[in-house]
C-alpha cells in the first residue's frame, strides 16, 4: 500500500472492488503531505472517493502558502483551472464559515453575560447583597465580596449611580443609559411583573403593551437570545451542576413568592 497505493486506488475504481478502495482511501489520507496533495486531490476527484477528497482539500486550507509554492499546484494552474478553482472556492468558505462561528461564539459570551446580568440584578433587588438591596429591608453592609455573581459589584456601582444622576433625565449620561437599558431587557425578559421587585419592571411592561412601537421587537428579539444563551450554557454544563443548579432556582423561586410584591430599592 505503501508503494502502489494510488495505482491500486485506480484499478480497485475501473475494476468495482470497493473493499480494496476504502483501504486505499485510507491508506492515502495517512500518506498525506503538502507536496502530494495536489496530485491525490485530482486522483480522489477522478476515483470518485469523497472522504479523501474533502481530506485534501482541508490540508491544502491548512497550510495553502506551502501548497501554492508546490510544483503540483504550478502544474495544475496551468492545465486544470476547474481544480484550482475548486479548491479556492473551498477555501473561501471555509474562512467565511470560521468568521461565522468567531462572530456567533461572541455574541453567544455577550447574551450570557447580559443573562448573568439580569440574574444579578434580580439578586439584588430581591435579596439584597453588601450595600444595596430591596426598600423594605436594610442594606447588608457587608464587606466582603459577592461569591455568587462575579459582576455583583460593578451592578450595585451602577444601581447608586442611576439613583442619584443628575444628567439621567436629560439623557446626556452614558452609564444611567446602559443601565436602562438593563432595566428594559430584564422586563422583557421577566414573566412576573406583577411580583417583580426589579424597579421599573412592570413600567416597562405597560409601556410597550401600550406602545407597540417596532423596537420592541427588537428588544423581545434580544430577550430570546439571552434566554437561549442561558439554556445553551446550562446544557453544556455536567449533569449534576445542572440539577443543584435546578434545585436551587426552585429553591429561590419559593422564597420569592413569599415575599411582599415591591419593586422599590435603595
Amino acid at each position: 500500500m505503501q508503494k502502489y497505493g494510488i495505482h491500486l486506488l485506480a484499478l480497485s475504481h475501473v475494476y468495482l472492488v470497493p473493499q480494496l478502495k476504502q483501504r486505499c482511501t485510507r491508506a492515502l489520507i495517512r500518506q498525506l503531505t503538502v507536496e502530494n496533495v495536489v496530485d491525490v486531490l485530482q486522483l480522489a476527484r477522478l476515483c470518485d472517493a469523497p472522504d479523501l477528497y474533502l481530506r485534501c482539500l482541508k490540508l491544502a486550507h491548512a497550510h495553502f502558502e506551502s501548497v501554492e509554492a508546490t510544483e503540483g499546484w504550478k502544474f495544475l494552474q496551468k492545465h486544470d483551472p476547474w481544480l484550482e478553482l475548486e479548491i479556492l472556492q473551498f477555501i473561501d468558505e471555509a474562512e467565511l464559515r470560521k468568521k461565522k462561528r468567531r462572530r456567533n461564539k461572541e455574541d453567544q459570551s455577550l447574551y450570557l453575560e447580559l443573562s448573568e446580568a439580569m440574574e444579578c440584578l434580580e439578586h439584588i433587588c430581591t435579596e439584597g447583597c453588601t450595600s444595596v438591596g430591596p426598600c423594605d429591608a436594610e442594606p447588608l453592609m457587608k464587606k466582603e465580596p459577592c461569591g455568587k455573581f462575579t459582576i455583583c459589584r460593578g451592578i450595585q456601582l451602577s444601581i447608586k449611580h442611576f439613583a442619584t444622576c443628575e444628567k439621567r433625565v436629560g439623557g446626556g449620561c452614558s452609564r444611567c443609559k446602559s443601565m436602562w437599558q438593563l432595566l428594559r431587557l430584564h422586563s422583557s425578559i421577566c414573566d412576573q411583573p406583577d411580583s417583580c421587585r426589579v424597579p421599573l419592571c412592570r413600567q416597562f411592561k405597560l409601556r410597550m403593551h401600550q406602545e407597540k412601537r417596532k423596537d420592541n421587537a427588537r428588544w423581545k428579539q434580544l430577550a430570546k437570545k439571552v434566554i437561549s444563551a442561558k439554556v445553551l450554557s446550562s446544557l453544556s454544563q455536567p449533569k449534576r451542576k445542572r440539577a443543584e443548579d435546578l434545585r436551587e432556582e426552585v429553591s429561590d423561586r419559593s422564597i420569592r413568592s413569599m415575599r411582599l410584591p415591591t419593586i422599590a430599592s435603595h
